[in-house]
């Protein structure tokens, strides 16, 4: 028997399908393994490509402002509506991870989890005595935000731009010209290449001074304040003294109109900043009617015969306009000046104010300050002036007005055309006194070449000339990359992965000037504030002081306060602005730490500044640095590129 089983064993004839019978045991796992594999290759690639366009799906959505609730849900639609017919939505898990803050760029990551029926595994697991199970496996799929900015550059145009950088050897301006558009193209080369968002790098330009020019276009915008109504619109006029009897003016519900027959036409019309641009005109031509001459007795004998005569003429006068509107805007009353509040103040269909009057923006008009009372005679030749002295005396007074101040407040004048023979204007003089930098140019896609060339040009234009208004200027900035009106070209406040930037450069601290000369209490020469003295027909402080502390005197007109209150002004303008998520960074160039004057405005605008989000502060690395840049003429182009290099950061490309 033993021999038996040897041989048996040893016998190799008919082992072929005992062969192949264990054979196919893991042949069959094998088949089995590379199905199911195959299968969870192809299920696990549907869903990526449904995850991944779920992704993209909700990046857009969450760039439209919805909430992270409705982005969740929208997810979750989106992704099971793309698995398609052959996997089960109920196998799978989503979850969505969103960005944590509504500026940057951010990530959205989306992952799934799933659980894959395998075919064959069961089985297999069974030949080779294996536990059966399910499949389980995760993927995960990330779209990176690629952020898009939105840059105001307030950039300081007073006159001491133009003096010599340090160390630099040519003008403040000119080297700001240089550094800003160095600054543009660094961000649109960078832009260029994102094709996929829309206007991915836009700038606007706020060139600022004492006051900042809004454009003459927007005359009759809705923000305008073209009925009069707000508070301070007619603060240095009284309308009251157009008192004749057919041709006076009369308050309807909050404007003041043309009242009687002797305006003729005009009856009827409104009496405003606007309206009196229009009305002032000037005479052009002076002419003689040939065959008017007339003998005039200016003194008789006892026996009534004429002792002395002149001779008089009749004239032919034709007028023209005087002036016109250069764009310049007054600041609006507190809290208005240190916010981004809408304009909604306009009267509605029965003529009365809706809203509040007081957030409307109001034209710059400088009135006629009491100085040369021009007279027209009959004879240019003979016109004579009388001498009141103040900074802008511009209109012929009206000589029934006794006092400088009644001079000022007089609107009759402003009806009598001014005559042939008064002098030319000087440089600045006139209605449009402060009114000295060139136009806001709204954000512009640099990534175009026609967006890019604008902003440059704009930047090319800017020239040096009068005071210091830095939070007017910033207060500017923040409206023409806010997405309300005034400007309204900038992305909602609610779209995430957009920065909104303001970019604030000056060369000195804020500064309001008084005069020597005040015949009718100003307490200062005329700009954006308005006259820092109390307003003629009311009890309010004037708007410089008003919404500062206790330690600005509010009966202290000097330049020292001026300042002080400016820097309030502005400090409470900063804290609003980052509080509506605008990124502050500022620049000081050519200012002395050893100066009293400027470390102040140093400071300030330190203090302004937001923090870095990527840069921590050398002092202290466990601080943010902040967004300031303390430059001069030297090191003003680095500074930009340095400026260039934390907006390329914000932005992620790729």
């Amino acid at each position: 028997m033993r021999g038996f089983w040897r041989d048996f064993c040893r016998d190799r004839r008919g082992n072929y399908a005992l062969l192949t019978a264990v054979a196919m045991v893991p042949l069959m796992g094998a088949v089995a393994l590379s199905v199911d594999y195959s299968g969870v290759v192809n299920e696990k690639q549907r869903v990526v490509n449904a995850l991944d366009a779920a992704n993209f799906a909700t990046a857009r959505r969450l760039a439209e402002g919805a909430t992270d609730d409705q982005l969740r849900a929208y997810a979750l639609e989106f992704f099971r509506a793309n698995l398609g017919d052959s996997i089960d939505p109920a196998n799978t898990t989503l979850s969505v991870t969103l960005p944590s803050s509504t500026t940057g760029g951010g990530l959205v990551k989306l992952c799934a989890a799933l659980v894959y029926k395998p075919y064959f595994l069961p089985a297999a697991a069974l030949l080779v005595d294996k536990e059966s199970s399910d499949v389980n496996y995760s993927v995960c799929s990330e779209v990176r935000l690629k952020n898009t900015l939105e840059v105001a550059m307030v950039l300081d145009n007073s006159g001491s731009m133009s003096n010599l950088g340090t160390g630099a050897g040519q003008k403040r301006i000119d080297l700001l010209k240089q550094a800003a558009k160095q600054l543009v193209d660094t961000l649109a080369q960078q832009a260029a290449a994102i094709k996929q968002i829309d206007k991915p790098v836009q700038f606007s330009i706020v060139p600022f001074a004492a006051s900042v020019n809004v454009g003459t276009q927007n005359d009759n915008a809705s923000w305008m304040d073209t009925y009069g109504l707000s508070p301070i619109h007619h603060e240095n006029f009284d309308w009251t003294t157009l008192n004749a009897t057919n041709k006076y003016a009369q308050k309807i519900n909050g404007i003041w109109y043309k009242k009687g027959s002797d305006w003729g036409e005009q009856e009827g019309q409104m009496l405003t900043r606007f309206s009196l641009y229009r009305d002032m005109k000037v005479v052009t031509s002076h002419e003689r009617i040939v065959g008017s001459k007339r003998v005039v007795c200016d003194e008789y004998r006892s026996n009534h015969t004429c002792k002395r005569s002149h001779d008089e003429y009749d004239y032919n006068d034709t007028y023209g306009p005087f002036a016109s509107w250069q764009g310049c805007v007054e600041v609006r009353p507190y809290p208005y000046n240190v916010n981004d509040a809408a304009a909604s103040g306009g009267p509605n269909n029965t003529g009365t104010g809706v809203g509040d009057p007081a957030t409307m923006f109001v034209p710059m008009f400088a009135p006629d300050e009491p100085g040369n009372h021009w007279y027209l005679t009959q004879d240019p030749d003979e016109a004579k002036p009388v001498t009141y002295g103040a900074a802008n005396s511009w209109w012929n007074d009206d000589p029934t007005s006794t006092t400088g101040k009644t001079r000022q407040s007089n609107m009759a004048k402003y009806f009598q055309p001014r005559p042939i023979n008064a002098p030319v204007l000087s440089t600045g003089a006139g209605p449009n006194y402060s009114c000295t930098t060139t136009p806001i140019t709204p954000l512009t896609d640099v990534t175009q070449a026609a967006g890019l060339t604008a902003i440059k040009a704009a930047i090319d234009l800017m020239q040096p000339n009068g005071n210091t208004n830095v939070p007017e200027g910033m207060a500017w900035g923040w409206r023409t990359v806010s997405s309300t009106e005034p400007f309204t070209e900038g992305r909602l406040e609610s779209e995430r992965g957009n920065d909104k930037v303001v970019i604030v450069l000056t060369d000195g601290e804020n500064t309001y000037s008084t005069v020597s000369s005040d015949p009718a209490g100003n307490k200062s020469t005329y700009a954006a504030y308005g006259y820092t003295g109390l307003a003629y027909y009311g009890t309010a402080v004037t708007r410089l002081f008003t919404g500062t502390s206790n330690a600005i005197g509010q009966f202290n007109y000097s330049s020292s306060n001026y300042t002080a209150a400016l820097n309030e002004q502005m400090a409470s303008l900063c804290d609003n602005a980052k509080a509506a998520n605008i990124m502050v960074m500022t620049v000081a160039l050519d200012m002395s730490a050893t100066d009293a004057g400027d470390k102040k405005a140093m400071d300030a605008l330190k203090a302004c500044s937001s923090d870095s989000r990527f840069r921590k502060d050398p002092t202290d690395p466990s601080k943010p640095a902040k967004l300031f840049w303390n430059a001069t003429g030297a090191t003003l182009s680095d500074n930009f590129k340095e400026i260039a290099n934390e907006l390329s950061n914000l932005r992620v490309v790729g």
